[in-house]
């Protein structure tokens, strides 16, 4: 049985290189805090609030930047700040919530971005082969654990490139329902 990681994916924002001058002034650049699982991918040291009708939260920036302005957050952390977050894949955030970022620097309104993401696998194609599925399919995924919370997730979409590392990703309220911390693994069920 082929197995992957599964990591915990803490509420985080991905931003375009003009708002992160908004928010950190003019030729701000990310700061490298931890590199991630994902080749190329890091937490930065840059934080932000995100403000919603009830409510802020301090969020990690991830980088580097991206092409769209995007905020991951959980369920609870959307109620939290007052809002309804849809589930999607990352990058899909048309017609998704509203919020306001706030940096040292600046502030931005995004009409758009809030997102709670999909729980998905990443994998190279050498992975998808070994496991027999491919980019978008929809998976159950179980929980290799001694917590005493057997686990299977369902709708898990896979994503495949060359530039991935493979592991799963799910939110913290994910990880808290399944008593899970440390290392983890899954399985792919049919």
């Amino acid at each position: 049985m082929a197995d992957f990681i599964i990591e915990t994916s803490a509420r985080h924002a991905h931003v375009t290189q003009d708002v992160l001058e908004v928010l950190f002034g003019k030729g701000a650049q990310l700061e490298v805090r931890k590199m991630l699982s994902q080749p190329g991918q890091f937490a930065s040291n840059q934080k932000i609030k995100v403000v919603g009708p009830k409510g802020e939260l301090t969020c990690s920036i991830l980088g580097p930047c991206r092409n769209v302005n995007q905020v991951e957050l959980s369920f609870t952390d959307a109620r939290t700040i007052g809002v309804v977050a849809p589930v999607r894949e990352s990058g899909d955030v048309k017609g998704s919530t509203a919020c306001k970022l706030v940096g040292p620097c600046g502030e931005v309104e995004l009409q758009e971005g809030i997102i709670v993401a999909k729980r998905h696998i990443h994998m190279t194609p050498a992975d998808a082969e070994v496991f027999g599925v491919n980019n978008g399919d929809i998976v159950n995924v179980k929980v290799l654990n001694e917590t005493g919370r057997a686990l299977v997730f369902g709708d898990t979409v896979i994503r495949v490139s060359p530039s991935y590392a493979l592991a799963m990703h799910i939110d913290t309220d994910e990880a808290n329902a399944g008593a899970l911390a440390g290392l983890v693994k899954g399985t792919i069920v049919k």
